[in-house]
């Protein structure tokens, strides 16, 4: 599990690096943000694109050698960035190819890392490592910005990109050796356009995966909003930068304890905790919705906690979900079924993002954001109807269940045949 932990905070330092180096380092080269927009376009475009096939690769080859190829993919447009920005002032069309590269990546490492977790994890083990991992990249997402802006400021970014590319060279070199305590079993393989097609059908076939994965892409559009209206908020009605900063520090705290608490905590029926995990998250929208209606500095003591219960609600969300996946989905399908997951999620945020203000402008920012509350709500509550999701329960990590417990037990009484 230290290797896989290990290997995969390089891996989230390493992507969590790429876009303040990227925007420093073209704001420096053009100052202007619509080709900032394009760059990073570019490695959007190619990673939603992807998604379905990489699933496809996924379940086709073995877990820590898609991994391996993706970071050294990876790895090697980073350095090429590097190098071109080393050379001098940076040349979009190059910083634009490289960053599709980049993309694609991203797109066939994330389904094939949840066929390694699956492959190298068993049993209850999984949602320890799954909240491991999360706490890593939490912080790995917190630590990057910070970094990547003081190595720009102190050497250029060229040097950012270079170490970018080094830790991912490191995951490449540590995920690429793991094996899975299992062999994966057999599967005699069709043609890739069906497997595709049987990708779908897979994924059709588990409704409640349908019904969470639409509540998850309605809270990640709310995202997009909230990310991008919520500082314009705080700054003009909650009290000015400081707000902001209140607000966002709050949240990541809450993130990084809901991580760390997730196996911690005794949670029976994980899809329940999920649905209301991710329906929490209307609660800082609607915070934020009343402080654009009604301004008042006061209001930051309402926002920021509910910000704080929102990503701890996502933080316990993300190993539940993960771990869930990762014991109902067959292994052989599990890169298909994931990467629509991974699609949605891709999809959605920067949609959010992209229309948050020409539809505030319109509307005004507090109806958008409290009508988004009320769905985010009522999408991810209303998975609670399926018997599925309700029905599902899982043995917390160390605690088997009563009726195991009582025939461990009979299993060492006098007599008894062990």
């Amino acid at each position: 599990m230290r290797r896989l932990i290990f290997g995969r905070t390089n891996a989230a330092l390493a992507t969590a690096l790429i876009p303040t180096t990227l925007t420093l380092a073209v704001v420096r080269a053009t100052g202007s943000a619509a080709t900032l927009g394009v760059v990073l376009a570019c490695e959007l475009l190619p990673m939603l694109l992807l998604l379905p096939v990489a699933g496809v690769v996924a379940d086709r080859f073995p877990a820590q050698r898609v991994v391996f190829a993706a970071d050294l993919l990876r790895g090697a447009a980073q350095a090429a960035i590097g190098v071109e920005l080393l050379r001098g002032p940076a040349r979009i069309p190059e910083l634009a190819a490289l960053s599709a590269v980049t993309g694609a990546g991203v797109a066939f490492g994330t389904p094939a890392v949840r066929r390694l977790v699956a492959g190298v994890i068993e049993g209850a083990d999984r949602l320890r490592a799954n909240a491991r991992l999360g706490v890593a990249e939490g912080l790995a997402q917190m630590a990057a910005p910070a970094a990547a802006g003081g190595l720009v400021l102190a050497a250029g970014p060229g040097w950012s990109s270079l170490l970018t590319a080094g830790l991912f060279a490191v995951s490449a070199a540590t995920l690429g050796g793991l094996a899975p305590r299992r062999p994966t079993p057999h599967v005699e393989r069709e043609r890739f356009t069906a497997e595709l097609r049987e990708g779908w059908r897979e994924t059709r076939r588990h409704s409640w995966f349908l019904a969470i994965v639409t509540g998850h892409g309605v809270w990640h559009l709310a995202a997009g909003f909230l990310l991008t209206l919520a500082p314009v908020i705080a700054v003009r009605r909650l009290g000015g930068d400081a707000a902001w900063v209140v607000i966002a520090q709050a949240g990541t705290a809450g993130m990084l304890i809901g991580v760390y608490c997730a196996s911690r905590l005794r949670i029976r029926r994980p899809l329940v905790a999920v649905a209301f995990g991710g329906a929490v998250y209307g609660l800082p929208l609607a915070a934020l919705g009343v402080a654009a209606l009604v301004p008042s500095g006061a209001l930051l003591a309402v926002v920021a906690p509910t910000y704080f219960a929102a990503m701890f609600g996502l933080g316990v969300l993300s190993p539940l979900w993960e771990t869930t996946l990762q014991h109902r989905i067959p292994q052989e399908s599990l890169g298909r079924v994931g990467s629509f997951d991974a699609l949605i999620s891709f999809a959605s945020r920067p949609l959010g993002m992209a229309v948050a203000a020409p539809v505030a402008a319109v509307t005004g920012a507090a109806a958008p954001l409290l009508a988004l509350a009320v769905l985010v709500a009522g999408a991810n509550l209303a998975v609670l109807a399926l018997a599925d999701v309700r029905g599902y329960r899982s043995v917390s990590p160390g605690r088997p269940r009563r009726r195991e417990r009582e025939a461990m037990a009979a299993c060492h009484r006098p007599g008894s045949f062990n």
